[in-house]
């Protein structure tokens, strides 16, 4: 029962010629994303943090994305996704967004009532 596993990434735009050089290539393309990340993390552009999109910084939701663009990719190809059944695949992937995006509501919803208690004067900045 030998399973071949398939060898196109990024929606079929790269084709590997083996197992080895398709997890090298998906290696490559996380560490180009986690260098864009540390990059940011460091210099912290001035625009980015000057500019909202949602009550929250253009940097922030930078960050965001990256993170579930590798969170997609480490399961598709290091957890083996790709070769499941499609219901396999959309109980877990649904599960995982459906979780980020209420997390993410949450983090706006008390993030701003925060901001807008210590912004009011309800409550001194005593920490």
């Amino acid at each position: 029962m030998a399973h071949e596993h398939k060898l196109k990434v990024f929606a079929g735009l790269v084709t590997f010629k083996s197992n080895v050089t398709k997890i090298w290539g998906v290696f490559a393309f996380l560490s180009v994303v986690t260098i864009i990340e540390v990059w940011l993390g460091i210099t912290k552009p001035e625009f980015l943090l000057d500019t909202r999109f949602l009550a929250m910084k253009l940097l922030n939701w930078i960050f965001i994305i990256l993170t579930l663009v590798k969170a997609y990719y480490i399961t598709w190809d290091f957890m083996h996704q790709r070769d499941e059944t499609k219901a396999l695949r959309r109980a877990v992937v649904w599960t995982a967004v459906f979780l980020i995006c209420y997390l993410i509501l949450i983090l706006l919803i008390e993030g701003d009532y925060i901001f807008d208690v210590y912004k009011e004067n309800y409550i001194k900045f005593d920490f």
